[in-house]
């Protein structure tokens, strides 16, 4: 079974399952905890602050932050999930503010597919730069109830169209569906390089392989899901769980 088959699996919930498929709150991802420590001294900040140093990581994130931090923190997180939405609105900027932006903690957003739309979604969300990812991530995450508000509207036989279609045809159908295309391009996504991008296979495969380490290595089972020093974070769904979390491992 190809790469590109598994993500279509993966993404087999329904446009109506939208609102409930992601993680609601205490079921969490995981049964780690915080581990406990005192971040020493970090090195200067460079020319810009440590919340615009961005940089694609190995395992297909975005990490914005010091690299060195010695609090690290990773969320999976979905696109079209609300809950992953009330985090980048409110937490988000609480996190960069006040704790990226010191160089002692780093922040990883890996993208983690649970609705049919999601492809779409990350393949043009990933189309960018990446001293531009988180913006356009948060400008995703804004557009949601407008997205949720096409899929109530698919016409007949939309879904249909999707039967026997490769993984980047479905994304680029789905793209189209929900404005996507049009969405990127107001953000300085040309057309042409954003259909190139549904079109790029090795992007799939290598987003297949990204979701399927981060299952089997932390268990993600749903969204949002964060890991902090290397251990998943049962029951922190949102700012509010996740700020002590995070002081704990500060020392603070």
């Amino acid at each position: 079974m190809s790469k590109p088959r598994l993500v279509l699996l993966a993404l087999a919930a329904a446009p109506a399952l939208l609102l409930g498929a992601c993680k609601k709150g205490a079921d969490g991802g995981g049964g780690g905890t915080a581990v406990a420590g005192a971040a020493g001294p970090v090195a200067p900040a460079p020319a810009g602050g440590w919340a615009a140093q961005v940089a694609r990581t190995p395992e297909g994130g975005y990490r914005m932050g010091n690299p060195d931090a010695p609090v690290k923190l990773i969320e999976y997180g979905s696109r079209t999930c609300p809950h992953c939405a009330a985090f980048g609105t409110e937490g988000l900027p609480k996190l960069r503010d006040t704790y990226v932006s010191t160089g002692k903690v780093s922040y990883e957003f890996r993208d983690y597919a649970i609705h049919a739309p999601d492809l779409a979604a990350i393949l043009l969300g990933q189309c960018v730069a990446p001293e531009a990812f988180f913006g356009l991530l948060e400008q995703m995450f804004a557009d949601q109830p407008a997205v949720v508000e096409k899929l109530q509207a698919l016409p007949p036989g939309f879904e249909a169209q999707l039967q026997g279609k490769s993984a980047n045809a479905q994304a680029a159908l789905w793209a189209q569906q929900l404005g996507y295309i049009g969405f990127v391009g107001q953000r300085g996504v040309p057309a042409a390089k954003a259909q190139a991008c549904l079109a790029d296979t090795k992007a799939v495969d290598a987003f297949a392989k990204a979701q399927a380490d981060g299952t089997q290595k932390y268990n993600i089972t749903g969204t949002p899901s964060f890991v902090l020093n290397g251990e998943p974070q049962a029951s922190v769904y949102d700012w509010a769980s996740l700020e002590p979390r995070l002081k704990a491992a500060l020392g603070q």
